[in-house]
Formats: structure tokens, sequence, C-alpha cells
């Protein structure tokens, strides 16, 4: 079940949607995740991954991280193989900082808490997602207890606002799912990340999906691969039973 909110943050009105269990998952006490979205925005595709995880007993928020630029697209996982297309998503990636999700996550666990969820939140990214994903466990960490990351690309870079840098203030379990050939995550920076969560004594993984390629857990995506979808629903839904219960 969807419901679409507007949602007052600090820098103004964030599009977002709520998704509840459709069936038997909706008479269980729920936990609350938040869903990152990928760099082609709030879509058919993503709400459909939202209610797929909300069907196994999360309410699930669903923001729009692009609030700021006003109206754009809409874009699909094939809108990279387009010029205008792709120069407008990369610009709105550049100028939507970390630090900007990162005070928006405060006005999206407002929802969840509206919504009266019990216990700890999950977070969820992809693409540019999934190291907000990882930001937001470290911004709250008291809130958040696993944050899972599926094709993130800079999660342990250079810029002064890389997640690694942050691993020390994490309390949650992270899992982190590494497409198998992606420039936007070396293999350099997985070592770089698995060190700094290693020594924060973070309960963390960060797996190697071999043949996929960065955006594979996502239907619309030109690159999407159902096996390793599937097997990133059965990653996710473990870690979030376990580390949410």
């Amino acid at each position: 079940m969807r419901r679409d909110l507007q949602i007052k943050t600090s820098d103004g009105t964030a599009k977002a949607a709520l998704f509840h269990p459709d069936g038997a998952a909706s008479g269980r006490a729920l936990r609350g995740v938040i869903l990152y979205m990928d760099a082609m925005g709030p879509r058919a595709s993503l709400a459909g991954m939202a209610q797929r995880l909300a069907d196994s007993g999360y309410v699930v928020l669903l923001p729009d991280l692009f609030y700021r630029f006003g109206a754009y697209g809409p874009f699909t996982g094939a809108s990279f193989g387009d010029e205008t297309a792709r120069a407008q998503i990369m610009t709105m990636v550049r100028e939507t900082s970390q630090e900007m999700t990162r005070r928006d996550t405060a006005a999206f666990l407002d929802v969840l808490d509206a919504e009266k969820v019990t216990g700890p939140i999950g977070t969820v990214g992809y693409c540019m997602g999934g190291a907000r994903a990882l930001t937001a466990a470290a911004a709250y960490a008291d809130r958040i207890g696993a944050a899972a990351s599926f094709h993130g690309g800079n999660l342990a870079g250079e810029a002064p606002d890389s997640p690694h840098l942050l691993a020390d203030k994490i309390k949650g379990r992270v899992y982190v799912g590494v497409a198998g050939v992606d420039n936007s995550f070396p293999p350099e920076q997985s070592a770089r990340l698995a060190e700094a969560l290693r020594r924060a004594e973070i309960d963390h993984i960060i797996e190697n999906y071999v043949g996929m390629a960065h955006g594979w857990a996502v239907p619309d995506h030109s690159v999407y691969n159902e096996t390793g979808a599937e097997r990133h629903w059965k990653r996710l839904l473990t870690v979030f039973g376990e580390a949410l219960a």
C-alpha cells in the first residue's frame, strides 16, 4: 500500500512515497526502513522494490533526494545513454551533497516515527544512495540498526565526506554488495572501507557480486540481472531480519 507525501525539511519540501505491507505482514509489529534512491530518482521500478521490502514486514520511505531542483526527468536506468539526460543527472548528483541528505534524514526519521514503527531503523541505498545509507547510519547511530549499500559508489574515496571516515560513529550492522567491476568503487576503496569498518569494530560484510555490473539490482537498469537481484534480496532481508529484530 502506497501513500504519497510532502516532507518538510530544513531546505524545502521533499516529495516521498511511503509503503506499508499488503496482506498478512500488515498484522505484525513493523520496523521502519529508508530507501535511498539511485541517480535516476524515484520511479516505478524503485517503488516496486520499496513495496517488495514493505511486504516483508517493513514501513518503507522512498524520498526524492533531488527535490531542491524542482521538476526533472522522468529518468530510467537507461537514461545514462542519452547525453542530455546524463548531464542533468550528473549535475543533480554533484549538487546534492552528503550533508544535504544527512540533514534531510532527520525529517525522514520523523515520518517513520509518525507511522509508529518500533525498534531500530534500517537504511538501504543503491548507486548514489549507498553512501547516503552509510552516512545516515553514522549520523543517527542511536536510531539506525542496519545499513546496506548495493553498487554504491565512492564509499571510501578521497572526498572529506567519504563514508569510510565515519566508520567509528556507526553502531549498527553494515552490508555492502559490490558490483564485480565498478569504477565508482574500485578494489582499493573496498579494501579501505573494510579496514575502516574492522578497526571501528563494526559488524559488517562486504560481498563481491562477481559478474554483476553497476546497477544490477534495479529492474529498469540496462544491466539488471535477475539472479543477482534475487541474491541481493536474500542478503538484504537477512541483514534486516537479524539486525532490526
